[in-house]
């Protein structure tokens, strides 16, 4: 009867796999079409909230703060003065990152210093961490930013290790002016699970900082995204899409442990001239938790330009002692997210445009198998990949550690992240790949009941 029981349970679960992975790659396949844009070319599509997203309601005082639970996303709004509260209830454990995305009115006029910040603080309102970013340095274009919180089980902040409840506050800063509207804002949150044995303490001080060796494939067509829960996924490659003044596209890398991203934005040239578009062209890379590591923007006049990263350090989880947010943020194994940005204001000097990006994405150094964790990461779709595939990762369900799978997963989940997502062909051939795993799983499974001793 136990075997009997472990063979359909591995078959039922495997059923509901191979039906996930066929509504994957038929939706995959529907935003991939090449000729397909993401937006008609005179109306930029704008930020794209996750469709699971529950609306809540922002509070002036934390006695008030809606609950956020672990895992979820949220929309809710961002009013032009005055701090929102919401509420965390953690336990001692976990680290908890919460990301707040703000999103101003696509015709909104921002400046350098307008920008969101968030806190998380304590029961009694002392401070566990605070962030702050700002359109500084990028484009002066309104498009969404994203700054995020956390609640870090450390020694050096022993009153934000307790178990109970934590604030998460979020306010705008900058100039307000006549006019100002309120933003919309986007919650998410995340947990990461204690490790099972401490390791390390200090943060790697070597690792290779000179810029990769340009990718030189064939782009293929892949529109992205409009936010970060439909970003789309894409590997090591070359991908080109368009895009329309005042439009922002999300893609998402996964990253195993060891590895580094490089990526850069190439804008096709026009008809140049005299004319000029200061930080036409942003490109921005985020972590796992949306936390921004690293951007570049670029003026643009009507020829070829190229957004690039600086090189950041390979992902470990030691980077989280570092003497750097840019470095502290590499910090997990997942999907790091890709956002490039076409300022609205191309459309005054050069025309709507589409006009045309290229983005071209390595991943360098060799995969290593992660820290041992004491449990899931909430939610789990965007950490601790599977480790092992040769030139590609999809995050998945493991420990971090590797567990979770093994090569025939990796054949998989290889093929569905990075290979194109593209026809029929494709759709066939992961589907056998999953039957075989599917069937190897049950005769395992089978097996390790036959060896359990009767009850």
């Amino acid at each position: 009867m136990g075997r009997r029981t472990a063979w359909w349970g591995a078959v039922c679960r495997f059923g509901a796999l191979r039906a996930a992975v066929v509504t994957a790659l038929v939706c995959g396949t529907a935003v991939a079409l090449p000729g397909r844009p993401a937006v008609a070319a005179d109306a930029p599509s704008p930020y794209a909230f996750a469709p699971d997203a529950r609306s809540v309601a922002s509070a002036t005082g934390a006695a008030d703060a809606a609950r956020l639970e672990a895992g979820r996303t949220y929309k809710s709004s961002l009013p032009v003065t005055g701090d929102t509260y919401y509420r965390l209830d953690l336990d001692a454990t976990s680290n908890a990152y919460v990301s707040a995305t703000a999103i101003p009115p696509a015709d909104a006029e921002v400046s350098s210093s307008d920008g969101l910040r968030i806190s998380v603080r304590d029961a009694d309102g002392g401070s566990c961490s605070f962030r702050t970013e700002t359109f500084a340095g990028g484009s002066l274009s309104s498009h969404a930013i994203t700054a995020v919180g956390m609640r870090e089980i450390s020694a050096d902040r022993p009153r934000c290790a307790k178990a109970g409840t934590y604030s998460v506050v979020v306010e705008r800063v900058g100039t307000t002016a006549p006019g100002d509207v309120t933003w919309d804002l986007e919650l998410s949150t995340f947990l990461e699970p204690p490790l099972k044995r401490t390791g390390a303490t200090t943060a790697p001080e070597a690792w290779n900082s000179d810029a990769p060796r340009p990718v030189t494939d064939k782009p293929e067509r892949r529109s992205g995204g409009a936010g970060f829960a439909s970003a789309v996924p894409v590997g090591q490659g070359a991908w080109r899409s368009d895009l329309t003044p005042g439009q922002t596209l999300y893609y998402k890398v996964p990253v195993g442990w060891g590895q580094q991203v490089h990526a850069t934005a190439e804008l096709a040239g026009g008809a140049g001239d005299s004319r000029i578009a200061v930080g036409a062209l942003e490109l921005s890379l985020h972590s796992p938790v949306r936390a921004s590591l690293d951007e570049d923007s670029l003026n643009y006049r009507g020829k070829p330009i190229t957004a690039a990263l600086e090189p950041l350090p390979p992902v470990r989880y030691e980077n989280r002692y570092g003497a750097t947010d840019r470095v502290k943020d590499m910090r997990f194994a997942g999907s790091y997210y890709l956002v490039v940005h076409l300022a609205a204001h191309v459309a005054e000097r050069f025309g709507d445009g589409p006009y045309t990006v290229t983005l071209r994405v390595r991943l360098s150094g060799s995969d290593r198998t992660g820290p041992g964790y004491a449990g899931q990461f909430v939610p789990q779709g965007v950490f601790a990949p599977v480790v092992g595939a040769p030139g590609g990762l999809l995050p998945g369900g493991g420990d971090g550690g590797g567990g979770g799978g093994g090569p025939e997963d990796d054949t998989a989940m290889t093929v569905l992240a990075v290979s194109g997502i593209g026809g029929g062909t494709v759709v066939l051939v992961v589907l056998g790949v999953w039957t075989v795993v599917g069937r190897r799983r049950a005769r395992a499974q089978i097996w390790a009941s036959a060896q359990k001793p009767a009850a």
